[in-house]
């Protein structure tokens, strides 16, 4: 994580999100969106969710290498929640102040997706801890990137060593998958949905087209 390109810090920075189901393409495209920011001399902070923190860091460790039945699914939501409210402290609300942008892999929809639409934790219950932790703070753009279940589970599969959610049953990933859908259809103005099975270069030219729309709107 580090600043890049000084640009002037007169008025707050922009939370942009990327958000997507394992496979989807997430790590590529983040890179896509740091070059478009870099190219328009934006300042910013890249970092990721659970993570971003020495203490968030060492609680991605231990919720992503577990064995699945190290804990439950209540100690899980805790547990990232955990992360989040350090990762606010000493990153997001940092750099937002300081009129830096900030561009996360994964926050807070990660968390309806995976543990209230894969676990079946209470929406009501993540939205609780949401108030508690975040209060008003809500990413100003999030990239959604969507595709088939059976499509991530390839591409995952393909690449690494599977974690504690990549490890998780078919059904487990569609619910993630409709949770997430069910995020975008409820704050279209927020979310968009980019059809990540497509070739790589037409999700960069959708992904740069989203960023350019945002962008135009603030001026």
């Amino acid at each position: 994580m580090g600043a890049q390109n000084k640009t002037m810090a007169n008025s707050r920075g922009k939370f942009l999100t990327i958000e997507g189901q394992d496979g989807a393409g997430k790590s590529t495209n983040i890179a896509v969106i740091k070059s478009w920011l870099e190219q328009h001399k934006i300042a910013y902070q890249k970092t990721r969710e659970p993570g971003g923190t020495k203490f968030g860091e060492s609680l991605r460790e231990l919720i992503l290498q577990s064995d699945p039945n190290d804990f439950g699914d209540q100690a899980e939501l805790l547990l990232m929640f955990a992360a989040r409210a350090q990762h606010l402290a000493e990153v997001i609300e940092p750099a937002l102040t300081n009129g830096e942008w900030v561009l996360c892999d994964r926050f807070t929809d990660a968390t309806y997706a995976y543990q209230g639409g894969g676990r079946g934790v209470s929406f009501g219950d993540i939205a609780a801890l949401e108030r508690l932790v975040q209060g008003s703070l809500r990413p100003d753009l999030t990239v959604l990137l969507d595709l088939p279940v059976e499509v991530g589970e390839s591409r995952a599969n393909a690449r690494s060593q599977p974690d504690r959610f990549e490890q998780e049953q078919r059904d487990f990933k569609q619910r993630v998958r409709d949770a997430y859908l069910s995020i975008a259809e409820a704050a279209p103005e927020r979310v968009k949905v980019i059809n990540a099975s497509q070739s790589m270069a037409s999700v960069e030219t959708e992904i740069l087209a989203v960023l350019s729309a945002f962008r135009s709107a603030l001026k």
